[in-house]
């Protein structure tokens, strides 16, 4: 299911997701309503060579809209100096969608350049998109790559 990662590297066919930073993205997700939330998950390594995430770091939508997301260039030059002196890396970028499907839009999939890298997570505050088990918003994992978005199997540990 998942698409080609780097030359050479293929992308996961499936990740792990600690119940615990789904539920802090949930939480940020709801916090930044009416707009888009987005933030970034620090892993132990990339997902393609086995990475795993460490813990979700909200930042601020530069873009402070309801439809469309920024991570505000402070957080992005924040963040990166922390994981590299942490031996960390940026794992995934995550952010909301208020009405629409946790899927990557045709906008989403032409940002996903400067984050190609990684994995993106979604997350639909669409009450009809919520996982009916939990009642709750449930996210998805897409590798973006060369304008192509493919669903990556995300388990929620």
């Amino acid at each position: 299911m998942g698409n080609a990662g780097a030359p050479g590297r293929p992308a996961p066919v499936s990740v792990r997701l600690p119940a615990s930073i789904a539920a802090a993205i949930n939480a940020h997700a709801v916090a930044e309503r009416p707009n888009e939330a987005c933030g970034v998950i620090l892993g132990s390594d990339e997902p393609e060579l086995g990475g795993q995430p460490l813990r979700y770091e909200p930042c601020r939508n530069d873009a402070a809209s309801p439809v469309r997301f920024r991570v505000h260039p402070d957080d992005v030059y924040r963040l990166g100096m922390a994981a590299d002196d942490a031996g960390e890396v940026f794992w995934a970028i995550v952010h909301s969608h208020l009405r629409s499907p946790a899927v990557p839009s045709e906008t989403d999939i032409e940002m996903a350049s400067w984050w190609s890298s990684i994995l993106h997570i979604l997350v639909s505050l669409d009450p009809g998109q919520a996982d009916p088990s939990a009642g709750a918003p449930s996210p998805r994992a897409w590798r973006i790559m060369d304008g192509i978005a493919s669903e990556v199997v995300l388990e929620l540990a």
